[in-house]
């Protein structure tokens, strides 16, 4: 099935579906913790459980990383342009977020396509549209020897009490399968959910 859907077909597909973000967003503002680094951070947390979102090549050999580092944009409101910074990830989510202000803070000026310098080659796409609650969002990429996901998500929107999230995920179908989306949906939704069991950590 690799080989098919990377070599004879290669395949990449999205899914875009709407998470509940209520009490996540409701904890974070309690704390006064930035909503987007506990996106960043639930998002790699649950791909590094997968082997299946980390498969990569690295001199023409076929492995996978231990962990995936979140790549994501810096939106320059002086001039509207993005610039990409990545901040090293770290399982307990104070280590990361302490990263992620020193990063966001020391990069916040520096302008052009990468902000931050040197990105690690096991960096991935994870970002946000924030002026836009879309139904469905689609990237277009055109390496068919890249595996890693792409995450994007949108403007969260209240409906029936609930703050909801649209989030979409975007992969090659030579390593990842629905059932491997549903996974990461699943556990992200019960981590958004249960945000005490590791916020403070």
């Amino acid at each position: 099935m690799f080989y098919y859907f990377s070599r004879m077909a290669p395949t990449g597909y999205s899914v875009s579906v709407d998470l509940d973000v209520t009490i996540l967003r409701e904890t974070a503002k309690k704390e006064g913790i930035n909503f987007f680094p506990c996106y960043l951070y639930l998002s790699t947390l649950i791909c590094n459980r997968y082997q299946e979102f980390r498969i990569a090549y690295k001199d023409d050999i076929l492995g996978y990383w231990d962990t995936l580092t979140p790549m994501y944009a810096l939106f320059h409101p002086d001039d509207t342009t993005i610039s990409l910074i990545w901040t090293s990830f770290d399982a307990s989510f104070t280590k990361f977020y302490k990263n992620y202000l020193q990063d966001t803070e020391r990069y916040a000026g520096v302008h052009g396509v990468l902000g931050k310098p040197d990105p690690p080659v096991n960096s991935y796409t994870v970002s946000t549209l924030p002026w836009v609650s879309f139904k469905s969002f689609s990237l277009q990429t055109q390496n068919p020897t890249y595996f890693f996901p792409s995450i994007e998500a949108g403007k969260y929107y209240k409906k029936d009490g609930k703050l909801l999230m649209p989030l979409s995920m975007t992969v090659s179908h030579a390593t990842t399968d629905g059932y491997h989306i549903a996974k990461f949906l699943e556990e992200f939704q019960q981590e958004a959910d249960n945000p005490k069991h590791w916020m403070f950590c």
